[in-house]
């Protein structure tokens, strides 16, 4: 079978966040002569980890696995007071990537601590970014997850609670939430931006304006990501099928699905390894940014449009896996 349209959602790939915190590390191996050590996945894809282990990065799940004194990276999801003085007590040289939205969430929920308020965090539990959050004001946040647990929520002062949310969800999922919240706690208190991130919000957007077009959406991203994950599932309502593909060739599900094919990368996954179209199945696009993708999150999607970056439809990384997908 041949994929008849090839539709490449943009922006797709990297996002300011995850390139900030990859050239920490790489910056970190350059400047520093002894180990560095990096507490969890600098990100949540496998390529990145393991290019920079073979660099000389040494990833670890706790500090306890550093030594004395050492270099330490903690990674873009953040992490909790605890961790940082933890840190500090063992004399670590701290270099900290945490995304500067992360950090704006922490910030929020500090506020709101010291405010007295009840904090209702929406995310995912056990995810990095929802444990160093948490660990901000931990007496004061309420985890959630769904609607359900949104109608279900006590809490000590109702009508004082303010709400954040972990910076990767699906803006289809985190809207229901909160409208349940509101539904039942009319004055909650809520940032006045989303916390979902912009290049989260476009990567989402330009997905949702392909599936209009397609019969099939890959993403292709990390299973561990919940970036990718939220992706692939955004308006999985409706048509068309959407499925996550892991970002390695030879492990993707046969499509046996005829017509125009959408592609998009997760946010932690590297442009380059995109690539804009099959050479055998003609140009079209979807753009959902109207700058840079590194500053994509900066900023709403505006526009709509068809342009192909690569005339001659270089096959690379999403190619690839895209062919692999739908070959016979």
């Amino acid at each position: 079978m041949s994929v008849k349209k090839l539709l490449l959602a943009k922006p797709r790939g990297f996002c300011a966040g995850v390139d900030r915190a990859i050239d920490v590390v790489n910056l970190a191996l350059d400047l520093y002569p002894g180990p560095v050590y990096v507490r969890k996945e600098i990100v949540h894809n496998v390529h990145v980890v393991n290019e920079l282990r073979a660099k000389g990065a040494i990833f670890v799940d706790e500090l306890d696995e550093v030594p004395d004194g050492a270099t330490v990276i903690f990674s873009a999801h953040g992490v909790s007071p605890e961790v940082r003085r933890r840190a500090a007590d063992r004399g670590l040289n701290v270099i900290d990537a945490t995304c500067p939205l992360v950090t704006k969430v922490h910030h929020e929920a500090v506020r709101f601590a010291r405010e007295g308020r009840p904090i209702v965090l929406v995310g995912h539990e056990g995810h990095d970014e929802v444990i160093g959050t948490m660990g901000q004001a931990p007496e004061h946040i309420h985890l959630i997850g769904s609607a359900e647990e949104a109608e279900a929520l006590q809490v000590s002062d109702p009508d004082r609670i303010a709400v954040i949310t972990q910076t990767t969800l699906s803006l289809d999922d985190t809207s229901a939430i909160i409208g349940a919240l509101r539904q039942r706690f009319p004055g909650i208190t809520a940032p006045a931006r989303d916390d979902i991130c912009y290049a989260t919000q476009n990567r989402q957007m330009a997905v949702k304006a392909i599936a209009q077009r397609a019969q099939v959406i890959l993403v292709i991203g990390s299973q561990n990501s919940s970036n990718s994950n939220r992706l692939a599932g955004c308006g999985r309502s409706g048509p068309p099928d959407r499925r996550h593909v892991p970002d390695r060739p030879g492990l993707a599900p046969r499509s046996r699905v005829p017509g125009d094919h959408g592609g998009s990368l997760g946010a932690r996954i590297p442009g380059g390894r995109g690539g804009e179209l099959l050479p055998s199945a003609g140009r079209d696009g979807h753009r959902g940014d109207p700058g840079r993708d590194r500053r994509g999150q900066l900023r709403p999607a505006a526009r709509t449009g068809a342009r192909p970056r690569h005339p001659g439809g270089r096959p690379t990384r999403l190619t690839r896996v895209i062919r692999e997908h739908v070959r016979e």
